[in-house]
């Protein structure tokens, strides 16, 4: 059929692999972050800043030099530079050329004194605070709706599970709140990350700035200046003192690690939002036409919860590369660790931004089902309340050993009922109608009152949003309206 077919262009496509986490998943504002336009206008930009630095320190630049470079700043022609890589096999060198050649007035003074990371380094830590500065905000927006949820929730008594199985009762909120902390945790991880950024600078091909050195007839009062002037106009506070060719390689690990955690923390909740689904608990948002199954048109997968528990292992698992590279990295640089960087750094960061849009879609929709959840307290809870009926009878008159005798032998057989029978948990039928617990019949209702048995859970919750959560949001406020839908 050739109704709708695609162009020959969208055709082409369809034949080269196309990673999923741009093609399928990733934001846009993800995706131009490491895009080739915005890396190589960088360049551009990078040698602008050079440019003017060096004119306004008494290098012999004109005003018409660096106008021709900004005037050129975002026209690209990718088809010559690829070209000019091609013969050069340096994608530097290609992107000088390319804008040596719309700017030939320029053209002697582009990248002058400078080395490929000058460029290369710094426009990778420009695009590392950069990626932070997307996913923090995504980051807050999942914390409030999830703190809303808490807040909601925070007296619904719910079971308990240790060991996945049934434990002294919490709530809903409560639970939620586990989550939170951890996420909370996450935003300063990721805030002290972003800050602790510096700029490469200029400090050419070994770090020892000798280039520029040579360029100011050995001023180097002059050359510290040209550092800081560049750091400023790239938008950075502070410059690394010390380099070697390329910034050190464990300022990768430190912005990754950070990323791993928050993907740790994800799967973690999704994996415990997969197991209350299983539950009938609680479920993520299932649109009115999606399709659980297939094969079973009854089923209600998890699979957002599902896709960001695939995602955060790949997330977790990109941890290896930064620290294999900066392990190997030889004397002032080795170059095995380009094709690498290409790769780990801007997938640690699509992830990641895949992961957030994900979970706010979320946290925005989980559904509660009360109903369930008492059902399920209504199964366990008359185990947990045999401690209580215990001290009510002593407080009755009765014996402590006696008592804990009697709930035992009916506690076995309630629990040979359950397990064997596949019935519904008896206990408090059959201590009903033991007439050695006649003289508390009356406060079984108030002993068995679920909300009895989750301590300061309500407290804890409304405590924690007022001193921890919410004083973090305050900086993120106003994105806290922006909605995610999730094309696939």
């Amino acid at each position: 059929c050739s109704i709708g077919g695609p162009t020959m262009a969208g055709a082409e496509e369809m034949n080269k692999y196309r990673s999923p986490l741009v093609s399928r998943y990733a934001s846009k504002e993800m995706s131009y972050n490491f895009s080739d336009k915005k890396k190589f206008t960088t360049w551009r930009k990078l040698w602008i800043y050079l440019a003017k630095a060096e004119k306004a320190l008494g290098l012999p630049i004109t005003d018409a030099q660096i106008a021709e470079m900004e005037s050129h700043a975002e026209d690209i022609d990718f088809a010559m530079a690829a070209e000019e890589e091609r013969k050069l096999r340096h994608d530097v060198m290609a992107h000088v050329h390319t804008f040596a050649h719309c700017c030939p007035t320029a053209a002697p003074i582009i990248h002058l004194g400078a080395t490929s990371c000058y460029v290369g380094d710094n426009t990778d830590l420009i695009a590392l605070r950069d990626g932070f500065n997307i996913l923090l905000p995504k980051l807050a927006r999942v914390i409030d709706r999830l703190a809303n949820f808490a807040e909601e929730y925070a007296d619904l008594p719910t079971l308990g599970f240790t060991h996945f199985q049934p434990a002294q009762l919490t709530t809903v909120g409560k639970r939620a709140c586990l989550w939170l902390q951890d996420l909370v945790m996450d935003v300063r991880n990721l805030e002290r990350a972003r800050d602790d950024l510096r700029f490469r600078g200029v400090k050419g091909t070994t770090g020892t700035q000798a280039s520029f050195l040579q360029l100011f007839q050995g001023d180097h009062d002059k050359v510290e200046e040209l550092d800081k002037m560049v750091t400023e106009m790239a938008g950075f506070k502070k410059a690394y003192l010390v380099t070697g060719q390329t910034y050190s390689r464990k300022v990768d690990i430190d912005c990754m690690s950070t990323l791993a955690s928050l993907g740790a923390s994800v799967h973690k909740i999704c994996t415990d939002i997969r197991l209350l689904a299983n539950l009938k608990e609680i479920e993520e948002p299932f649109e009115k036409e999606q399709i659980g199954s297939s094969a079973m048109p009854y089923k209600r997968n998890p699979m957002r919860a599902e896709r960001c528990c695939s995602l955060a292992r790949h997330l977790i698992a990109l941890m290896d590369d930064p620290l294999q590279t900066a392990s190997v990295q030889w004397l002032e640089r080795t170059l095995d660790d380009s094709a690498n960087r290409r790769i780990s750094l801007p997938e640690s960061f699509l992830t990641a931004d895949i992961i957030l849009s994900t979970l706010q879609n979320i946290t925005e929709g989980l559904v509660v089902y009360p109903k369930v959840i008492e059902r399920h307290i209504r199964h366990e809870l008359p185990f947990m309340a045999t401690e209580n009926i215990i001290m009510a009878i002593v407080k009755a008159g009765g014996n402590r050993q006696e008592c804990h005798e009697k709930i035992r032998v009916l506690s076995q057989e309630a629990a040979a009922v359950v397990k064997q029978e596949g019935g519904d948990n008896d206990l408090l039928a059959r201590i009903q109608r033991d007439p050695y617990f006649a003289p508390i019949l009356g406060q079984l209702d108030a002993l068995l009152d679920p909300k009895t048995f989750i301590g300061r859970a309500p407290q804890q919750v409304k405590t924690f949003l007022a001193e921890e959560v919410r004083p973090l949001l305050e900086p993120y406020k106003a994105n806290m309206d922006v909605k995610v839908e999730l094309v696939l």
